[in-house]
């Protein structure tokens, strides 16, 4: 050991950080990639065998369970923009 080496104490070790409480941990938002990531919530749910062989299948991999939510998520938007259009379609032919 020279005489530049710096001993650390049990002192010296301490973080100075303060303690993260209950109440930071629920105002605390999830980001990936810097966009807020929306909340998860666990269910049970029962599909049948073959369709979980489908998305187990499809998923290689990544988590089947995470294919499936983006499945729904995908037909949850579609059935919006099909409503949406549908609105549309019917203030063209018959306008107010």
């Amino acid at each position: 050991m020279n005489s530049n080496s710096i001993l650390l104490t049990a002192a010296d070790d301490r973080d100075e950080a303060p303690p993260v409480t209950a109440a930071d941990l629920a105002r605390a938002v999830r980001r990936v990639n810097l966009q807020p990531m929306p909340h998860r919530q666990k269910i049970s749910i029962t599909l049948d065998a073959d369709v979980i062989a489908f998305f187990k299948d499809q998923a290689g991999d990544r988590s089947y369970q995470t294919l499936i939510n983006a499945t729904l998520r995908e037909a949850m938007h579609q059935q919006d923009l099909e409503t949406r259009l549908r609105q549309i379609i019917r203030e063209e032919l018959h306008p107010a």
